[in-house]
């Protein structure tokens, strides 16, 4: 049928940001709109927008502190001050300000987390409210999880959690996700963030959780925001998720307990993935779902034809530092 998508329109939607070797003409448009926040050394930590950049310098200096420009390498520099506190206070009043005055959409969705900017694979510059983490377009981290219980009477012996996003969440409203999510705070352990997602979302509990979640690796991609994230349009999300994967047996019931979720219920993997097709799932939920499929044999080098590139924007080599350089802990 006309108008569907295929797996690869499906992780592309989620790793939007074009590829310098495979995207070229897309690419230098982007870039035209883009400087790079850097550290002192030289180290990239972000892509802000150009739009971005204009409100930040036009704001008082005394609210955002010096700014460094360099109109020939489109990069920025800003928020150097001695020690990780300082710094972490200058952005928190640089985005209390802005949302103050109401500067930016995203901001109206202030979640009261702080998330970390890294400077090296291992180090925090400082820390960022979730809002505001798209307006210097750095590094973001969370956790996802997909439930699923075996069913040979079901496509593929199986039927997925699917979650349906509350009418009044200020992102993505009413649109599906794979079972569970969540942002990874400041200093938070992925497991131990997971397990908290699950509890709250999804009415799991932690002795559950621990007896049967298993750590399936990262994704890593870089998403462009539309007008679903709550925001403005265009914002840059490099993004890494620690992934697991949960089996349920058939009698296990999800509550939805912090609500935001909607409603929970089984689908069979030809019915996700027929909703996957007409854009249904949230954008980086559909990914997920991709690379589970894969993991599971479900996807596979024989029976899709652009598998190589779907593996390689499941797993995208990002220019900024971070734990995902490395890996990271999990408690399991």
């Amino acid at each position: 049928m006309s108008g569907l998508m295929s797996n690869l329109d499906i992780v592309k939607e989620a790793d939007a940001f074009p590829y310098e070797d495979k995207e070229l003409t897309a690419y230098g448009i982007l870039q035209k709109t883009l400087y790079t926040l850097v550290w002192k050394d030289g180290q990239q930590l972000g892509f802000m927008l150009d739009s971005v950049l204009k409100i930040l310098l036009a704001t008082p200096e005394e609210v955002r502190g010096p700014v460094i420009v360099d109109e020939a390498k489109r990069t920025v520099r800003a928020f150097e001050l001695p020690t990780r506190e300082e710094r972490t206070a200058r952005v928190g009043g640089l985005m209390k300000y802005w949302r103050e005055k109401d500067t930016f959409k995203h901001l109206r969705g202030w979640r009261n987390e702080l998330w970390p900017v890294y400077g090296s694979d291992d180090e925090v510059l400082y820390d960022i409210e979730r809002a505001g983490t798209g307006l210097l377009g750095i590094m973001r981290y969370g956790v996802h999880m997909t439930a699923y219980v075996k069913d040979e009477t079901a496509s593929h012996g199986m039927k997925i959690l699917v979650a349906k996003r509350a009418a009044n969440k200020s992102t993505y409203p009413n649109m599906l996700d794979n079972s569970v999510a969540g942002g990874l705070m400041t200093g938070e352990d992925p497991f131990e963030c997971i397990i908290r997602e699950a509890d709250e979302e999804a009415g799991i509990p932690e002795e559950l959780m621990k007896e049967r979640a298993k750590f399936v690796g990262t994704v890593t991609y870089i998403y462009i925001t539309d007008e679903r994230s709550g925001g403005e349009a265009g914002q840059i999300f490099p993004e890494t998720q620690w992934v697991y994967d949960i089996e349920f047996t058939k009698d296990f019931q999800p509550v939805a307990k912090d609500g935001e979720v909607a409603a929970f219920w089984l689908s069979s993997v030809n019915e996700v993935r027929e909703k996957l097709a007409q854009g249904q799932f949230k954008p980086n939920c559909g990914l997920i779902l991709v690379d589970f499929f894969i993991r599971h044999g479900i996807i596979t080098p024989e029976n899709e034809p652009e598998y190589e590139e779907i593996v390689r924007r499941l797993h995208r080599k990002l220019p900024f530092p971070g734990p995902h350089q490395v890996g990271a802990p999990t408690a399991t």
